[in-house]
């Protein structure tokens, strides 16, 4: 690495603070789906900046609203009116369908888990939050005291009582034997049972497919099927789209149309791939809830002109271009030939996703127990064939992820399938 950067990075930032890779690398430029490194090594880019790079790198069209609106004014806080984030606003409050909505920006989906947690707590007079086992949802003091894995939880301390559901993980724990009607069934069963013993929460929070958990999803309607119960107690339901929004499954928009049968969620919270690699989050919730604070607040930097010009962009090429139907499409494919691969190596436990949100979990073959070096070692090895994948999982982040831009061609998805294919092999 250049002027020994890893051994500054160390030097002055937190010890905790990850880097992937024995030899970690500095992306210093990217163009579509590929970026290169300080050394000038080109990589297909599987990963996103962690999901975030949703629609593609040095994309025209974002790049060059980023730049106009730099010219103009770049930030001036919520004390202003600000044209960007009121169009980006009505785009977004049309697109949630939560009906009356109301749009908050932050700056991150740490920051809007966060601030959906203040609202809910605030709306129901209670601090109890309902989250689902293998959970993630940020790293602020909020967030970490709901998310449901260890891996990722660095403190039991907590403003908030968090009691954690079954459900989030399909194939493992005491319902991974039943059919997807009986897993939904012992499910809710299992919630109605929980809320027998506790004072009414607040909220239930869940993303759709558990992103950092290693992308498990369950069966669709299961959310659905949950709604009804807490609406008898008249709890409310937050879906964490952080991950799993903009179109990124390919079936739908949301991930909660996956399990809206009886309507839209109470709030919704997003963040990462909306700015294409500019920093925003935010929360959409009907306007009762949105409005239930009693004392001032704003943003300083959630909703910044040049933010917002970016969010405009990137939402609108990514609706003219259709990439939720590439995701599907594309996304089809890959996992398909992904699954293909793994089958001829005894250490995949399992290829699970949808669109271009893609899990592949690695465990010592014919048991169902993670192998963490196993999947680091594939990670090294698609970084030395010419691709970027992220990791993670509740056990021991054995799961590899896979999440390329929307804008992902078939030539690509077959180049990086073949690199991820051999990859595997590798550890077989």
């Amino acid at each position: 690495m250049t002027d020994d950067l890893l051994g500054r990075h160390r030097s002055v930032l937190p010890d905790w603070l990850a880097l992937y890779y024995e030899e970690p690398l500095e992306i210093t430029h990217g163009e579509g789906r590929h970026v290169w490194d300080a050394h000038g090594n080109r990589y297909l880019d599987f990963f996103g900046g962690i999901l975030t790079t949703m629609t593609a790198h040095a994309l025209p069209e974002i790049t060059k609203a980023v730049s106009e609106q730099a010219g103009r004014i770049i930030h001036s806080s919520t004390l202003y009116l600000n044209r960007p984030m009121v169009e980006l606003a009505e785009r977004i409050a049309q697109l949630s369908g939560i009906p009356d909505a109301r749009v908050f920006f932050t700056t991150s989906g740490t920051e809007a888990n966060d601030t959906a947690l203040l609202l809910a707590t605030t709306y129901r007079r209670s601090n109890t939050i309902l989250a689902m086992r293998n959970s993630y949802h940020g790293r602020s003091f909020s967030s970490v005291g709901i998310t449901g894995n260890r891996g990722w939880s660095p403190t039991s301390l907590s403003p908030l009582q968090t009691l954690y559901v079954h459900g989030g993980v399909r194939t493992r724990g005491p319902f991974a034997a039943l059919s997807d009607a009986d897993f939904i069934a012992a499910c809710v069963e299992d919630l109605r049972d929980l809320l027998g013993h506790t004072r009414a929460p607040a909220a239930l929070i869940a993303e759709p497919i558990q992103g950092v958990g290693g992308f498990t999803a369950p069966p669709d309607g299961l959310y659905a099927a949950f709604r009804e119960v807490l609406d008898e107690h008249g709890i409310l339901w937050i879906a964490d789209e952080v991950q799993t929004g903009w179109g990124r499954t390919g079936e739908h928009f949301w991930g909660w149309q996956a399990h809206g049968q009886n309507g839209p969620p109470d709030l919704m919270t997003f963040a990462k791939g909306i700015g294409n690699g500019m920093s925003i989050g935010g929360v959409v919730a009907r306007s009762e809830i949105m409005n239930c604070l009693d004392s001032n607040s704003i943003s300083t930097f959630g909703g910044t002109q040049i933010t917002m010009a970016a969010g405009l962009a990137n939402l609108n090429y990514l609706v003219e271009h259709d990439l939720q139907g590439n995701a599907r499409r594309v996304g089809g494919l890959l996992i398909e030939r992904l699954r293909a691969a793994a089958a001829q190596v005894p250490a995949v436990r399992e290829v699970r996703g949808r669109g271009l949100m893609i899990g592949i979990e690695v465990t010592k073959p014919g048991t169902d127990e993670a192998d963490p070096q196993a999947a680091a070692a594939v990670l090294e090895a698609a970084r030395e064939g010419g691709l970027l994948i992220g990791k993670g999982g509740g056990h021991n982040t054995s799961c590899l992820r896979v999440a390329p831009p929307l804008s992902l061609n078939v030539a690509e998805a077959e180049e990086g399938a073949a690199i991820l294919e051999n990859a595997l092999r590798s550890i077989r």
